[in-house]
């Protein structure tokens, strides 16, 4: 079905593409995925996923179809980013497929109905089963954007199955900052005191585009703060060749060319960790052979997002098969004896 939508969805524009596709799955109309293979069964943080392959942030931005998405067979679902007040974003056009490299170049700015739209859409899937996070951000124009993160954390540690703060995108002018030394050491405390009691699963989301020296420097600062686990990692500012009549837009570039900065990035927070933090790997995945190097790499599971514009909802359950099929050619029983096998 896909291979005949997709003329008309790249015939629009990509964000009114996009719009038109959460419309599609809040219908209801969306078939569900088989049973996952037992094989592909895992533990992240406490959290019992029935597979590893997870959807990235970005994608649903305000939880309108986590549901949907579980359906499709995604083993978890992350929702956001979600700041405090609703934001508007960076103006349009602001979302660009560069389809000659199989990538999307974004500067959405953060745009969402903000945190009480989400926190009532959480609400509403209580008791619901899958894991469903959030992913956190800040007002653009906030005063105390760390602030903004303890405010996320309060309103929606009770609800989500676990949050993820995100510091890492290239778009919101200075975010990035707080991946700094002592400025992530008093987010984290920050964020964690405003965790409380609470006994949710907190992950930071940093970015692919980092100085050697800063590997160290925010993986002491995550699990001297008590971090449940990385996700690594978000858009890149930096431009490998690319062929796409896009590729000067300003903004984080996503898909196929973030594969191999990704990739280094996270056996550098492997090493960084050395297995105190399980990881998450994002950027770039698009098949069971790319999320197997991964994992194998050291990530206790992976997200995937701009692989899904180009390979439709399909592609999840031909991760999930090719995957399974590696693990058992190499003589792994599960997918936590394959994580850092490689290294």
């Amino acid at each position: 079905m896909f291979s005949a939508l997709r003329p008309l969805l790249f015939a629009m524009d990509p964000e009114t593409a996009h719009g038109a596709t959460i419309a599609a799955l809040r219908s209801g109309l969306v078939p569900r995925a088989p049973a996952d293979d037992p094989i592909l069964a895992t533990r992240l943080a406490g959290l019992d996923l029935p597979n590893p392959v997870g959807l990235a942030a970005g994608f649903d931005k305000d939880v309108m179809v986590p549901d949907a998405m579980l359906r499709l067979g995604f083993g978890f679902v992350e929702c956001g980013s979600v700041t405090p007040r609703p934001q508007a974003g960076n103006p349009k056009p602001r979302l660009f497929r560069l389809v000659e490299d199989a990538a999307v170049i974004n500067r959405m700015g953060f745009n969402n109905l903000g945190l009480e739209h989400a926190v009532v859409r959480l609400q509403a899937r209580r008791g619901l089963p899958g894991i469903v996070g959030i992913n956190l951000g800040a007002n653009k124009d906030s005063e105390d954007r760390t602030e903004d993160y303890a405010i996320g954390v309060r309103a929606t540690a009770a609800l989500a199955s676990y949050v993820t703060v995100n510091i890492s995108s290239p778009n919101t002018p200075g975010l990035r900052a707080l991946q700094d030394g002592a400025a992530l050491a008093d987010l984290i405390a920050r964020v964690m005191a405003a965790r409380g009691a609470i006994d949710v699963p907190v992950f930071v989301k940093v970015a692919p585009d980092q100085a050697p020296d800063d590997y160290d420097i925010i993986a002491r600062a995550c699990i001297d703060g008590g971090i449940h686990g990385l996700i690594v990692a978000n858009t890149t500012i930096s431009r490998p060749p690319l062929a796409g009549r896009d590729a000067g837009e300003a903004g984080g570039l996503s898909g196929a060319p973030l594969a191999p900065l990704a990739m280094a990035a996270l056996q550098r927070f492997v090493a960084a960790t050395a297995g105190a933090l399980p990881i998450i790997a994002a950027g770039g995945i698009a098949s069971g052979t790319d999320a197997y190097a991964r994992i194998r790499a050291g990530a206790s599971a992976v997200q995937l997002y701009s692989a899904l514009v180009y390979h439709g909802p399909g592609l999840v359950g031909r991760i999930k098969a090719e995957l399974a099929a590696l693990l058992r050619r190499d003589g792994f029983a599960s997918v936590g004896e394959a994580v850092g096998s490689a290294r």
